[in-house]
């Protein structure tokens, strides 16, 4: 009987302790696969795991709205997904069985083997995809700020799981990951984002706000649509700039490079938490003699499907009135017989 009661202690002794402590995400998603080795050399070793530190709620709060978002936000006719700032295995059991390519990206510090992925991820990215057995996994270093082995309008959807804190803490520009995003991305494609509501002390929401068309607010923002400023910074600086020698000349407005962006608060967390679906607009990658000739051919559709309509509106009525004549003619001819 003492020996079980020297026992409880001990657990709630060690359970006590466990709640106090922070956890990372590859720390978890170490436990959560036993078999896989972490061990690698001092070089190979994650800087961020000590910076980017969430508590336990939080990581496990925002794991699963991440997956929820993933399998709920990612259409059947998508082939390739790309992540920012790849820390582990979460994203091959995050995406649905229908994605058939992975493309990886980096957050690490470049002082680290170069911003290298390490050797922990690259054993857990292949560990993960050998059990799932659906999703290639194509490993890339590439820094999340510059996705320069990805081309331009290739991939499906983009994925940012609680990266952009590791990208500040490291070095690196999330706002230029959100731009990388959108150029990767092709046009109609979905940028998803789990993220802390400020990074670096920056709204991150504001900034995939400004680059956008529409937004509508979730919880708690009363789901209202506002319009956003479509004017990208480098537009309203040239905007500023008055030319002396050309006071004609116009500077043009950098479109929106999301069509729409949808959000919420993750609740039920003890750090503030963003998640949000962003849609690539159509025209983004068109330059503006492009643009142009496409609302003139979105006119002339429109015009025609007016032109269109109103024709069989006029043959529905011809066919109306001759129906009634002829049976009008028919009732006289009854009549005088």
């Amino acid at each position: 009987m003492a020996m079980m009661r020297y026992t409880a202690v001990a657990l709630l002794a060690i359970l006590s302790s466990t709640t106090e402590a922070f956890v990372s995400p590859s720390a978890v998603a170490s436990a959560k696969s036993p078999s896989i080795i972490t061990t690698s050399p001092p070089s190979s070793f994650s800087s961020s795991s000590a910076l980017h530190a969430l508590d336990p709620v939080t990581y496990l709060r925002t794991e699963w709205v991440s997956a929820a978002l993933c399998t709920n936000q990612t259409p059947r006719s998508f082939d390739i997904a790309l992540q920012l700032g790849t820390e582990d295995g979460r994203i091959v059991n995050f995406v649905p069985r229908t994605i058939r390519k992975i493309i990886t990206s980096s957050a690490e510090p470049k002082s680290a083997d170069d911003g290298a992925l390490t050797v922990s991820c690259i054993r857990q990215l292949n560990t993960m995809a050998e059990r799932r057995n659906t999703a290639a996994i194509e490993f890339s270093n590439q820094p999340a700020d510059n996705l320069k082995d990805t081309p331009d309008a290739s991939v499906d959807i983009v994925v940012s799981f609680q990266a952009a804190q590791r990208m500040y803490e490291n070095g690196l520009d999330f706002k230029q990951s959100i731009k990388e995003a959108g150029r990767v991305l092709k046009p109609g494609g979905r940028f998803l984002f789990v993220e802390s509501a400020e990074v670096g002390g920056e709204s991150y929401l504001d900034y995939v706000m400004g680059i956008s068309a529409l937004v509508s607010g979730g919880i708690g923002d009363g789901y209202e649509e506002i319009v956003a400023n479509n004017i990208s910074e480098d537009a309203s600086i040239a905007a500023e700039v008055t030319d002396d020698d050309n006071e004609d000349s116009e500077v043009e407005a950098t479109p929106p490079l999301f069509e729409e962006v949808g959000y919420d608060n993750v609740d039920m967390v003890l750090q503030p938490h963003i998640a949000g679906i962003a849609i690539k607009a159509m025209d983004a990658d068109l330059t503006s003699e492009e643009r142009k000739q496409m609302k003139s051919q979105e006119e002339e559709d429109r015009l025609a499907e007016m032109s269109f309509a109103a024709f069989e509106r006029g043959n529905k009525r011809r066919k109306r009135k001759k129906k009634k004549k002829d049976t009008d003619n028919a009732g006289m001819g009854m009549g005088s017989e």
